[in-house]
């Protein structure tokens, strides 16, 4: 490869495609119905996620939104309430799903950094009162996508986690990027698991699968999970061809995701130095990069420059630009988009 001429997609870590050898294991993949609870695949896929979170189970839904609303519809009914960061996807990017299809609505809080403290999820409970809706559950991302990749602190998740059970509140986390914080923190999904009653990972963003992603809980709440999925339509026939690329990636992809950080800050450090002062480099705990511009203006014509030269990424708002590293990225696109930017600067 011409590295000089290649596009470089830091658009999303959504964006690769599935390695070669995912794609023999999807070939190789035994499968069965798993609306019968007869895909072996599927079966070993759920098995061993649940195992890496130490819950008593996982189960294998089509996307990170759904596996979303999952989660929050067991823990809600309707009417009910749902507390959360602005910024958490479940409320900036599901469509609003939690409210048009299970009735429940939002309560979002505005952090200087996306992540909530005991003192502001206290103070959006609602009193019990009869023209008030019912404070029901906390939703928290790790990490915290439109924050620009945060690790959510376990020691933050351990202090919410105890104010949710004295209030008698439900704790949800949209668990996407997971693994990313995970490898990042050194700390293992069991412990971020023991603290919640529900979450969910992704397998089509950083572990680079075609598709899919696990919720994951108690043996119980996820029997109700499988019946609201398939009512949401979700119900999955011969999925073991996808299950073989969430057991190939845990195997092949999940470690890797260091590099992917590494990039990431290579990546900061580069444009930190080359852009001007309109601009401000967040630097990334993780594999998501925020560069935060002066104006709209500003913003603008950057995204529409880096694009023309083949630095794929899009704004966040009007005064923020992400990019985003992942497998699919060729050796040394780091630099070689640092070269490029220095070269044509905005």
């Amino acid at each position: 490869m011409d590295l000089t001429r290649a596009a470089l997609d830091f658009r999303s870590d959504t964006v690769t495609r599935p390695t070669p050898g995912m794609r023999q294991a999807m070939a190789e993949a035994e499968v069965g119905d798993d609306v019968f609870g007869e895909d072996p695949s599927v079966r070993r896929l759920e098995e061993r996620v649940a195992a890496l979170f130490g819950r008593e189970g996982a189960l294998l839904v089509p996307s990170g939104t759904m596996a979303n609303l999952l989660g929050i519809g067991l823990h809600c009914g309707r009417g009910d309430e749902l507390v959360l960061e602005r910024r958490t996807h479940s409320y900036s990017h599901e469509v609003g799903g939690a409210a048009a299809l299970l009735g429940l609505s939002f309560h979002p809080l505005d952090s200087p950094d996306g992540l909530l403290s005991v003192p502001m999820v206290s103070r959006a409970i609602r009193p019990l009162d009869v023209h008030e809706p019912r404070t029901r559950l906390l939703v928290l991302e790790n990490t915290a996508n439109l924050c620009g990749g945060r690790v959510l602190p376990l020691p933050r998740l351990r202090e919410l986690r105890a104010f949710t059970r004295e209030r008698g509140l439900k704790l949800h986390l949209d668990g996407a990027r997971i693994w990313n914080a995970s490898i990042a923190s050194g700390v293992p999904l069991s412990a971020w698991a023991a603290e919640v009653d529900s979450l969910c990972c992704c397998l089509s963003k950083g572990l680079g699968c075609p598709v899919g992603s696990l919720l994951v809980g108690d043996r119980a709440d996820l029997e109700r999970a499988r019946v609201l999925r398939k009512m949401l339509g979700g119900g999955l026939r011969q999925a073991g061809v996808l299950a073989a690329c969430g057991l190939w990636a845990l195997d092949h992809h999940v470690e890797r995701l260091a590099e992917d950080h590494a990039t990431a800050r290579a990546l900061g450090e580069g444009l930190a130095r080359v852009l001007d002062d309109r601009f401000r480099v967040q630097p990334p705990e993780t594999n998501i990069l925020l560069v935060h511009a002066d104006t709209p203006e500003t913003t603008r014509r950057a995204v529409e420059l880096w694009n023309r030269l083949g630095v794929l990424c899009f704004s966040l708002g009007e005064t923020s630009i992400r990019l985003v590293t992942h497998l699919d990225l060729p050796p040394g696109a780091a630099g070689e988009a640092v070269r490029r930017i220095a070269a044509r600067p905005a």
